[in-house]
């Protein structure tokens, strides 16, 4: 008899979580990359700004020119080719640069598969730690919703230490995908922690805690 009550509690945890995911999913999603793209535009320009070569830095500007025209509704058509030309004409930072900015056009267009794959490029062979881990943390980010949880954590789990600039948004990820994965106990965790650290970003930090709450055990 024990059985069939623990069997029922499991059927109705993992109906509970697909509810919050239902919910809660895009809208997370949505806010974890705009929480992402702000920080990389940040970093983004850091890098920019101190380049050492000219003649590379004006490369990446023309195609960001050519793409992004000052006062334009949408990117041109072939933007995401222009950048994967200053990319293959440019190295080290610059052409790190235009991959990242190559991959967030191919989302904007649809082309998730594709950003993807260049994110996991930049991930497999950039040897500047934060575009790296920026990397492996945009490719989890735009599979979450459809990859391998287990998997998607994994990749996960060395950018989750304090000392990684992208921890919260790497343990926001993680626990997003335990609650897909059911696993709600381990989700409420990670919220948890991210609502009780002072140094997390105001809008993950608001997130965590409804979610904390929402997967709180019933009293």
């Amino acid at each position: 008899m024990a059985d069939i009550f623990r069997e029922v509690d499991e059927d109705l945890r993992r109906e509970r979580a697909a509810r919050i995911w239902r919910r809660f999913g895009p809208a997370l999603i949505t806010a974890a990359v705009l929480t992402v793209a702000a920080t990389a535009g940040y970093v983004a320009w850091q890098r920019w700004q101190t380049a050492r070569n000219q003649e590379q830095t004006a490369e990446l500007g023309r195609a960001l020119a050519q793409a992004l025209p000052a006062g334009a509704s949408a990117p041109a058509t072939n933007a995401a080719e222009l950048l994967a030309g200053a990319a293959s004409r440019t190295d080290g930072a610059h052409a790190s640069l235009a991959r990242f900015y190559e991959a967030g056009l191919r989302v904007r267009q649809g082309d998730r598969e594709g950003a993807v794959a260049i994110y996991d490029q930049l991930a497999g062979t950039e040897s500047d730690p934060v575009f790296r881990d920026l990397a492996q943390l945009l490719a989890v980010l735009h599979q979450v919703d459809s990859g391998d949880p287990q998997q998607l954590l994994s990749r996960l789990t060395p950018l989750m230490g304090s000392d990684n600039p992208w921890n919260w948004s790497a343990r926001e990820l993680a626990g997003l995908l335990s609650a897909r994965s059911g696993d709600t106990a381990r989700a409420r965790e990670l919220f948890s922690q991210l609502a009780d650290d002072p140094q997390t970003p105001a809008g993950i930090r608001a997130r965590a805690t409804e979610l904390a709450d929402f997967y709180a055990p019933p009293k």
